[in-house]
């Protein structure tokens, strides 16, 4: 048993922390690019894309995020390519985000009364510039509420990653934990440590979603 002391704990898991932030900027910023592409090929692809989308979110949000990491870890193994923890989790966490996030900005497109569409339409523009100049600045409003929120979800989700190898928080608790033997102190340093990143994204997005209902009041 190695004998670590409180602070030797938080300060490990600290650095742990650091790829538990990175994982999840990379699951989120990735994850909205990928998003975006879907919602366009679901807004403009005819509908045989728009069933191909619906499929890919309905397979993404129909099955368990652990279950995509270990496919993606060791599927993608299968075509003779090594994959790291890194790699893996990474790609299964940007297909995993991408497909709720399509979800949420398409409710949010679809919210935007049709009469828009169709005073825009009438002013002669493409779908693009309908997109541009009319649909998307008031589709963003509405859905900055609900993507800030969902954040929290992707950074919870990040923990699952310890399953592959992946060391962030939840990994790095779970090694010292089985070095000290002190469980309970360890993993309520855990705990304390995603409320302390969770906390202020939910704030931030409860925040958001009551200042866009008090305009669109």
């Amino acid at each position: 048993m190695v004998d670590f002391s409180l602070w030797d704990i938080l300060r490990n898991l600290l650095m742990a922390l650091r790829w538990t932030v990175v994982l999840s900027l990379i699951a989120f910023i990735g994850g909205g690019l990928v998003g975006a592409l879907l919602l366009f090929l679901r807004l403009r692809g005819g509908s045989a894309m728009n069933r191909a989308v619906g499929l890919y979110v309905q397979l993404f949000q129909g099955t368990p995020l652990l279950m995509q990491l270990f496919l993606a870890y060791f599927g993608i193994a299968l075509f003779g390519i090594d994959v790291s923890a890194w790699t893996a989790a990474s790609v299964a966490l940007t297909l995993y985000t991408s497909a709720f996030l399509t979800e949420i900005w398409r409710g949010c497109v679809a919210s935007i009364p049709k009469g828009q569409w169709e005073a825009s339409g009438s002013l002669a523009l493409s779908f693009g510039e309908q997109m541009r100049h009319v649909i998307l600045p008031q589709a963003v409003k509405i859905a900055i509420a609900p993507t800030v929120g969902f954040l929290v979800q992707v950074i919870k989700g990040t923990a699952l990653a310890s399953v592959i190898g992946f060391v962030e928080l939840t990994k790095a608790g779970s090694m010292i934990s089985n070095a000290t033997f002190k469980p309970f102190v360890v993993f309520s340093c855990v705990a304390l440590l995603y409320f302390v990143l969770c906390f202020p994204v939910s704030l931030y997005a409860k925040t958001l979603e009551r200042k866009t209902h008090g305009r669109r009041a």
